[in-house]
């Protein structure tokens, strides 16, 4: 079976962890970093550059969203996939906690934006539903693919030993 994609955590190795690797295996504290640094690339993304331009959105939405998708898989990869159906919920809810305690901050200080316009304390539960659903969606979503891909990857990586193993049987039986 291959290392990438473990059935128990019992078959992960055991070595020093880098500092991401290490951070990874922390929900609260990678959905938080998660949060901020989504919610900090937000800011400037619609403070600066050019709104006008479909290449500019399209452009940064989906470097926003590979970005947090990235993060919740160096997440979840850390555990088997029967846990996922509660991390990528609470990890989701963790991004939300990190985004809205930034959106906080930026409001204080005058730089969080709401369309072309700044936005205000009573601008902020909005902000949080919208962005609550919003990433709930988009990584549960997200977990629920990537679980798809990892069990067909894992079916075909089985599949393929049993048919290594059925050749080599019938090779050693009949000789060479």
């Amino acid at each position: 079976m291959a290392p990438y994609f473990p059935r128990h955590t019992v078959e992960l190795r055991v070595e020093e962890t880098k500092a991401f690797r290490r951070l990874s295996f922390n929900l609260l504290e990678m959905a938080l970093v998660t949060g901020v640094v989504l919610r900090l690339y937000r800011a400037i993304v619609l403070t600066h550059g050019s709104p006008t331009s479909w290449v500019y959105i399209i452009g940064t939405f989906v470097l926003g969203i590979a970005f947090m998708c990235s993060m919740a898989t160096g997440h979840l990869a850390n555990y088997p996939l029967r846990k996922w159906v509660w991390r990528a919920p609470l990890f989701a809810f963790g991004v939300v906690v990190g985004e809205m305690a930034t959106s906080l901050l930026l409001i204080a200080v005058g730089r969080e934006a709401t369309g072309t316009a700044r936005a205000g304390w009573n601008d902020w539960p909005g902000l949080a539903l919208s962005t609550f659903w919003t990433r709930e969606v988009m990584i549960c979503v997200w977990a629920a693919l990537l679980a798809l891909i990892v069990t067909v990857v894992r079916r075909t990586i089985v599949a393929a030993e049993l048919h290594g193993k059925h050749e080599r049987e019938r090779e050693h039986q009949t000789g060479p």
